[in-house]
């Protein structure tokens, strides 16, 4: 009889086995989760808001989640989100890998009221663009340099992938417009959630791909382009690309376009361009080679004598109408707004100047984001920093939604 008892629940443990291994976890569904139409639902004019948008799994903005590097890799969008959680190239203090899922929860109340960017006069979830969540590119945490080219992969992978929506034509002239690009293809644009900053050199490298050397706006409290003998001492190869460095290295290897990137740290002429450094420096020839690198400063202190109007106006005569990259380290905002970061640095802009300066960006041609050393471990309770980057990154897709990544041919 015992034996008889032991055979039942053998066969019993086998059927739930066997079905279990049968069943398609692919075809399970988070609760809320929408796949269908392509787009979330969003609320329109005058149409019920404040539903409950704390529910569900948590997208990007409630986006649909889709399995770009999986089983829908052959799913097209206009406009992905996609994370890279690296932190392995941090200085000073890390968890910024968990970086996109906190500026995914961050990101929850963005639509609680609709998707209405009053300032910008749109609403980018309703633009007619298909917006996407992807995940996050899998990455190891043992191996920097294979961690590395896995960014650059999956990034790549998603960025040459056909766009939804056709480019149109051109607002003004009614022409047709061509693509800016310089393989001639229409990509969509892929904004992606770090990770540490050394993140950035897989994707340019990825975005030379499609558009060749790029220009770039980059905010930051740091230069980030000193030399790896100077910036860690470069024990290693691998060490020497950390997330001090990997500007540098982004134009040794002449994926930037010299003479038109800035960064808003300090300010020079025609280059990319930095916006918000303070930093302290080893010297002044961190700058000298941070102009040899090829980029423009802005310093933050400089938002005090010009105002957010005369930011704006520096970026946009050093960028003109090339194609642009905007990578944007959430410490150039002052750790009183945003203290969640890997290497802090008071004296920063508040959230209300950064996103005014966005928004003051509207009309160039971005063709791919970042915002990178989101570390939550060291926000408050009141997801100060999370919400501020999901914030950030709502201006952006909204001058992203209103420009088009074309040209009317000549």
């Amino acid at each position: 009889m015992q034996s008889l008892a032991s055979f039942s629940l053998l066969a019993a443990f086998i059927t739930v086995v066997v079905a279990h291994e049968g069943h398609d976890h692919g075809m399970q569904m988070p609760l809320d989760y929408v796949k269908f139409p392509y787009q979330a639902v969003y609320p329109g004019d005058n149409e019920v808001t404040a539903d409950s948008i704390f529910s569900g799994i948590t997208t990007f903005a409630r986006l649909p989640w889709v399995k770009c590097l999986g089983k829908e890799r052959d799913e097209a969008f206009d406009i992905a989100f996609i994370g890279a959680p690296f932190d392995t190239g941090t200085s000073y203090r890390p968890g910024a890998r968990f970086g996109p899922a906190g500026i995914r929860a961050g990101s929850r109340r963005l639509t609680l009221y609709g998707g209405y960017n009053v300032p910008l006069a749109v609403n980018p979830f309703l633009s007619g663009l298909k917006l996407v969540d992807c995940g996050d590119i899998p990455v190891t945490p043992y191996d920097n340099k294979y961690a590395i080219k896995q960014i650059e992969d999956g990034h790549k992978e998603l960025l040459h992938r056909p766009t939804f929506s056709p480019l149109g034509n051109d607002t003004l002239t009614g022409k047709p417009l061509v693509p800016i690009s310089v393989d001639g293809k229409h990509h969509p644009r892929i904004i992606t959630l770090g990770g540490d900053h050394t993140i950035v050199l897989p994707l340019l490298r990825s975005i030379y791909s499609a558009y060749g050397q790029i220009s770039v706006i980059h905010f930051d409290s740091h230069l980030d382009t000193w030399k790896p003998q100077v910036f860690g001492g470069a024990p290693s190869d691998q060490a020497a690309i950390n997330h001090g460095t990997y500007f540098y290295w982004a134009s040794q290897e002449g994926l930037i376009k010299n003479g038109s990137s800035i960064a808003s740290i300090v300010f020079l002429p025609s280059t990319p361009t930095h916006g918000a450094i303070r930093t302290t420096l080893s010297g002044p020839a961190d700058y000298t080679n941070d102009d040899e690198s090829g980029f423009q400063r802005i310093e933050a202190r400089e938002i005090d004598t010009i105002g957010t109007d005369g930011i704006i106006k520096k970026i946009r005569e050093t960028v003109g109408d090339k194609p642009v990259y905007l990578s944007i380290d959430i410490d150039s905002i002052d750790p009183a707004f945003a203290p969640a970061t890997g290497t802090p640095e008071t004296g920063g802009w508040s959230t209300r100047e950064l996103r005014t300066i966005l928004r003051g960006l509207d009309g160039l041609h971005i063709v791919s984001a970042d915002i990178v050393e989101v570390a939550p471990a060291y926000d408050t309770n009141a997801e100060l920093t999370t919400m501020a980057a999901a914030d950030v990154l709502y201006e952006v897709i909204s001058v992203m939604a209103k420009t088009p990544l074309g040209k009317v041919a000549q």
